[in-house]
């Protein structure tokens, strides 16, 4: 008696499970036609970190932070490579269209500006890759010491506006960041004093004028370089920006007037570019930036 009840249950059983899933099936219908398509859906927020390939919705995201940018994107031949007091690198910019950039403007008396930095904002380097027929940019670099760099290409493609697209560079070993120096106003070169006046204000535009001296005396005939008698970059301190900093017309020395439009307060390093008796040198400086008037 008991196994024939068995056998009329599993059935029974059975029977029941297709009932239960077809009512849940027409249950999960009559939810979606009362919800709809339209319904607000939580969205994973996108990624705008330091080699985002995507370009960002806002426009408000300071340069170099990313490695596309108005669907204009940095490619590096090799991420990660050995230290070395020439390394080569490699890259190429595509454009919207997924094809190599081959056509720039010049900026600056240049198509594109290669500025590097190590993640502690020491090893400054400001050079100016050479490009094939193919549209590869191809530099050597001091990458002497280990660590995370980051390079930022400044470029402006033909016909339209400027652009710096950032990307990341490893050299294995040892990495012992340091610390970034305190606010100052004086730096000290290869012989030059140079003295930054001016405070910055964030969310407007600031001048800063830097001033040149050499063994004690005013430097009044600076060479141009790049197109004017100093070349300034700021880079912000905890994520690396790249501010646009754009010089002044004015005579050849002493002094130097930068306009500077820093996006938040915060430490921001420096680095002046100046040309004098045939060489380059590179000021350095640490400053604060200020908060704007509410």
């Amino acid at each position: 008696m008991n196994s024939g009840r068995q056998e009329l249950d599993a059935p029974t059983k059975l029977v029941g499970f297709f009932v239960g899933i077809a009512f849940l099936f027409l249950a999960a219908l009559f939810v979606g036609d009362t919800i709809g398509p339209d319904a607000p859906a939580a969205t994973a927020a996108p990624h705008t970190g330091h080699d985002s390939h995507e370009a960002p919705e806002s426009t408000s995201i300071p340069a170099g932070l990313q490695a596309t940018q108005d669907g204009y994107t940095l490619g590096l031949d090799r991420s990660v490579v050995e230290s070395g007091p020439a390394v080569p690198v490699a890259f190429t910019i595509r454009g919207p269209d997924g094809a190599v950039l081959t056509d720039y403007d010049d900026m600056h008396t240049k198509q594109l500006h290669l500025v590097v930095v190590r993640r502690d904002l020491t090893d400054f380097q400001h050079v100016h890759p050479t490009r094939d027929a193919s549209g590869t940019w191809s530099t050597a670099l001091d990458l002497t010491r280990p660590g995370p760099y980051r390079l930022f290409a400044d470029f402006t493609p033909a016909g339209g506006e400027n652009i710096t697209l950032g990307a990341e560079l490893t050299v294995p070993g040892d990495y012992r960041p340091q610390p970034l120096s305190p606010p100052n106003v004086t730096s000290r070169v290869d012989g030059y004093t140079v003295t930054l006046a001016g405070a910055v204000t964030a969310g407007t535009n600031s001048t800063v004028s830097l001033t040149i001296e050499q063994d004690g005396r005013e430097v009044t005939d600076l060479e141009p370089y790049l197109g004017a008698y100093g070349h300034l970059v700021a880079l912000r301190a905890d994520d690396l920006a790249y501010l646009h900093v754009h010089p002044e017309d004015g005579p050849p020395g002493p002094t130097v007037d930068f306009t500077v439009d820093a996006p938040t307060a915060g430490t921001y390093a420096l680095y002046l570019d100046f040309q004098h008796a045939g060489v380059v040198h590179t000021a350095e400086f640490t400053i604060e930036v200020r908060e704007g008037q509410a």
